[in-house]
């Protein structure tokens, strides 16, 4: 099983702005956030869960709270938004976002693709999904790499990106089986009660 998840919240998150590449810290709300994923993970009938993490330092901090020993993949760092890192969600025009959710292609200036990020992002799920036989895999990651694996899950284009809502700090569960990755739970966050 991957058990992929969310960080916890950061001042950005608060604030409303994209934060793309920026290596932010969590806020007071996300290090509770993660303090009740670790709660939760660590609880796994499987004992000793193996755990992945994006390098930017708020999917780290988050990782830390489900485990000791946290290895780090640089494939599943959030996307790159160029330009509008830092900047507000209203800051990019209805136009650009419409632009945007149309072309999977489409990047902004200094920015990533979605279909960039698919390709970044799949050949980390298929070794982890490989490995995952034994053992169940945590993968703490952000919103747009874990939509990605939701797409390459369910073996469908990168543009369900703009249809699927992934909450802070929420779970998602894809089983890996002979016949390939399912679905088995999205944008979980009852653990936050």
């Amino acid at each position: 099983m991957l058990i992929l998840v969310r960080h916890g919240r950061t001042a950005a998150n608060a604030a409303g702005l994209l934060q793309g590449r920026l290596d932010l810290a969590l806020d007071e709300v996300g290090h509770e956030q993660a303090g009740r994923i670790g709660a939760l993970l660590r609880e796994e009938p499987q004992g000793t869960l193996r755990v992945v993490s994006s390098p930017l330092l708020r999917a780290r901090q988050t990782a830390s709270y489900v485990s000791d020993e946290v290895e780090v993949d640089e494939r599943l760092q959030e996307i790159a938004y160029g330009e509008y890192e830092g900047r507000p969600l209203t800051d990019v025009s209805p136009s650009e976002w419409e632009r945007w959710r149309a072309d999977p292609h489409y990047a902004p200036e200094g920015g990533e693709s979605l279909a960039a990020l698919l390709a970044r992002v799949r050949p980390a799920l298929e070794e982890l999904a490989a490995q995952s036989v034994d053992r169940d895999i945590v993968v703490v990651s952000h919103v747009s790499p874990i939509k990605a694996a939701i797409a390459w899950a369910l073996n469908v284009g990168i543009e369900i990106s703009w249809r699927c809502q992934l909450d802070q700090a929420s779970i998602s569960r894809i089983a890996i089986s002979p016949r390939g990755p399912s679905l088995r739970t999205y944008n979980d966050t009852a653990h936050l009660g």
